[in-house]
């Protein structure tokens, strides 16, 4: 049975865990802080989505995640949440989540007891790998007007255009029988 470590408000496991989980985001060289007992704060990289912020904590029984990935869709939000639950079925110890705001978030729970370097890392690299190649088809179904709207405002504007690269499909001038059409 697991007693109370004095002042820290996490049973032995949990700190076992706590431990574990600063000694693992220590090794990767991630940017992290630790706010609270159990409660850590660390940004992950990515190539679609440059980063994601996400959240460790170690409970009474296991470390939970929690990764923003989208704010709510603007639009097609049958398409959208389709795709999330599609994609549900191919994880592992994560899966995509909504708030009560309708939020985008990957969540998951590993219990204390197996909580290891390994498994903090697989963890991390589950949801750094989901978020960033889950990020463009997300943004592609639920914000294809604003997406449409930004390539617009931009060519307006003269501004740079570039990371925008990933939705040219979405660029209203590449429209068949438009400017950007290469047929014409």
């Amino acid at each position: 049975m697991d007693d109370e470590p004095p002042g820290t408000g996490l049973t032995a496991a949990g700190e076992a865990a706590a431990s574990t989980v600063r000694a693992v985001l220590e090794e990767l060289g991630l940017p992290w802080s630790a706010s609270g007992t159990g409660l850590f704060a660390v940004t992950l990289p990515g190539t679609a989505k440059l980063s994601t912020a996400c959240a460790l904590e170690v409970g009474r029984y296991g470390l939970a995640v929690r990764a923003f990935v989208a704010r709510s869709p603007d639009e097609d939000h049958a398409s959208v949440y389709r795709w999330l639950l599609e994609r549900n079925l191919k994880l592992r110890g994560i899966c995509f989540s909504l708030d009560a705001l309708g939020d985008i978030h990957l969540t998951g729970t590993v219990a204390l007891e197996a909580v290891t370097p390994a498994a903090v890392d697989q963890l991390l690299g589950a949801v750094a790998t989901t978020a960033d190649e889950s990020f463009n088809p997300i943004l592609e179904r639920g914000f294809a007007t604003s997406i449409a709207r930004e390539w617009a405002w931009r060519r307006s504007r003269g501004e740079s255009t570039a990371n925008l690269a990933a939705f040219a499909h979405l660029d209203p001038d590449r429209s068949p029988g438009g400017p950007g059409d290469p047929a014409r």
